[in-house]
This record gives C-alpha cells, sequence and structure tokens, in this order.
C-alpha cells in the first residue's frame, strides 16, 4: 500500500481564524484530535473542533506551523491510527 493510499481527503482549507486555527471545508468528517497533513505529508495540526451542519461540516485545525497563511486553499488529509503511529517522529528530508 503506498503513502497516498494510507492518507484520507479531509478537505481545503478556507481560511485563518482570528484565534490562528485554519477552517476547513470537510469533505470526510475526522474525528477530534486526529493528525493533519499537507500534500508532502508535513505535519499541519490536530483537529481540534468540527462544526457547522451536519450535511456540510467544517473543521477547526490546531497548527504546528508557524506560517499558516500559505496553506490557504491547500488541501489537508488525515492519517489514520495506524498511520499516525508509524508517522510519530518521522522525518521529511
Amino acid at each position: 500500500m503506498g503513502e497516498a493510499e494510507k492518507l484520507q481527503r479531509l478537505g481545503r482549507v478556507l481560511h485563518v481564524s482570528s484565534n490562528r486555527n485554519l477552517v476547513v471545508k470537510a469533505e470526510n468528517t475526522p474525528k477530534i484530535r486526529v493528525k493533519t497533513v499537507d500534500e508532502t505529508l508535513r505535519l499541519v495540526g490536530t483537529v481540534s473542533d468540527v462544526f457547522g451542519p451536519v450535511s456540510s461540516p467544517y473543521v477547526s485545525i490546531t497548527p504546528v506551523l508557524s506560517e499558516t497563511q500559505s496553506l490557504v486553499n491547500k488541501v489537508l488529509y488525515t492519517l489514520s491510527s495506524k498511520d499516525e503511529l508509524n508517522f510519530r517522529g518521522k522525518k521529511k528530508a
């Protein structure tokens, strides 16, 4: 199974909120505290809230990156629990 197959597409970043969280229009509803990554598998942050209508939810992500504005309009992905264990401590070159 390739790296891309282990990821689940979360959705596109709409904007950065006033408290620096990323607001994502969710395509798939994640669990709270799930790690999120970008297309290069760089750790972006953790899901802190799911809100809005059930049929079309939004997700708030607490970022671990200092520069978040560059993520607006980018697609983010979530890692499954098994993938998170493999991802911890792994550094991308």
